[in-house]
């Protein structure tokens, strides 16, 4: 297998040189520009290394009777999808009040692993998309192995070391705004995508919006996955996004919301749960599941070495991993499963896993190649070259 890095690398390559060659001639500055922009990117690296926290932001949830415990979850999945597994959680656990702390999943790992490393455990619960952090924590002895019937029913690529368990079931998917979008234009897989962007770059251009793979831990997750599917599908996508200009953001919601308002037209590997939601709320807002291949996503679960209420933390693992959980999980928080149809709504096959087009990001080893610090440097470095702003999106210059 072709490690995704060289194909990231040579792609990057092709695309650099021809573009600088064929738009050079249109504005001399160009060139100078893209080089200038390659300097910055070594510079920003420099910068994304060290260390720097923002303050804790605080949801406390008190119990709805006396407290006899208090849980600490440190999480990188977004309050309005737990809010509800809370509430419920607590008509079984109604002495345990719950504080949740919200992280981007870059944070967090830096955080925990930090922590870890001056045997303090942060909190007593984590939470994160990027399981290929909370592998590599677990793998760095961070964390503390946990056993149950519940735990038991958890698939084998979602339990790793009963240390990471995967508790949701979440396709990468396409989102898209059919108001700016025709329907002979919406693509269903990653190869129709890249033939619109070739063959509509000027209608697309600048509004197509990804993941900023330098800032979001999901993102890299599924770009460095993405290339581990197929060379030339990969290639050809990554080709058409730089061309497009493509438009990278931190985050699921600010991709989604500019989709919504009309400034970015589509979104490309966004969390089927969150693009859901958003739909739900937004009508023009479309969900596609790519019907080629479907890289699926599983948030991990990690009890840290040495928390001091692991027994609070097993307890809300375990309720998210049993029945009543899961069906919170799908009626108002994470929406896909992995047994069920599609939600309602979206375009895709009536059940992913019977389709055969899921590829499920297994929760293993395997991810701690993704988390090895010279191949991810690389790897993002090489991602820059491509994928970066050179030319700002107009509705975006204010």
């Amino acid at each position: 297998m072709i490690k995704p890095l060289l194909i990231v690398r040579e792609h990057i390559r092709k695309i650099g040189e021809s573009i600088v060659h064929q738009e050079s001639r249109k504005n001399k500055k160009l060139g100078q520009w893209y080089e200038a922009a390659l300097a910055g990117i070594a510079f920003a690296g420099a910068l994304l290394a060290a260390p720097s926290f923002a303050a804790d932001i605080t949801t406390r949830f008190p119990s709805p009777q006396a407290e006899t415990g208090r849980l600490t979850i440190y999480s990188a999945t977004d309050l309005i999808a737990m809010r509800p597994l809370i509430a419920d959680f607590q008509t079984i656990w109604p002495d345990i009040s719950i504080d949740f702390i919200d992280y981007l999943t870059n944070e967090l790992s830096a955080r925990a692993a930090e922590a870890c490393r001056n045997q303090q455990p942060l909190g007593d619960l984590l939470l994160s998309s990027s399981v290929d952090q909370l592998v590599k924590l677990a793998n760095d002895g961070c964390a503390t192995a946990h056993t149950s019937p519940e735990t038991a029913r958890v698939a084998d690529w979602a339990n790793w070391r009963d240390e990471v368990f995967g508790f949701t079931y979440e396709p990468a998917v396409f989102v898209y705004n059919n108001i700016k979008v025709p329907p002979r234009d919406v693509p269903r897989t990653h190869v129709e995508l890249a033939e619109l962007l070739r063959e509509k770059l000027d209608t697309y251009r600048g509004r197509v919006g990804t993941y900023d793979i330098r800032l979001s831990g999901i993102g890299y997750l599924l770009a460095f996955n993405d290339a581990r599917q197929t060379t030339a599908v990969f290639g050809r996508l990554l080709e058409g996004m730089a061309r497009a200009s493509a438009v990278a953001r931190c985050c699921t919601g600010e991709i989604l919301e500019e989709v919504a308002k009309g400034n970015l037209y589509i979104g490309y590997n966004m969390l089927g749960s969150y693009a859901y939601e958003a739909a739900r709320r937004y009508p023009q807002l479309k969900v596609v599941v790519p019907r080629d291949y479907t890289l699926v996503l599983s948030r991990g679960a990690l009890i840290p070495k040495g928390a001091k209420r692991a027994d609070l933390a097993a307890k809300f693992l375990d309720y998210l991993l049993s029945a009543q959980g899961q069906s919170v999980a799908k009626t108002n928080a994470f929406y896909f499963t992995e047994t069920g149809n599609l939600p309602p709504d979206v375009d895709g096959p009536k059940n992913l896993k019977e389709s055969g087009i899921a590829q499920p990001i297994r929760i293993g080893p395997a991810l701690l190649a993704v988390q090895d610090r010279a191949q991810r440097q690389r790897f993002i470095y090489d991602w820059s070259q491509s994928l970066i702003e050179l030319n700002r999106p107009t509705w975006n210059r204010e």
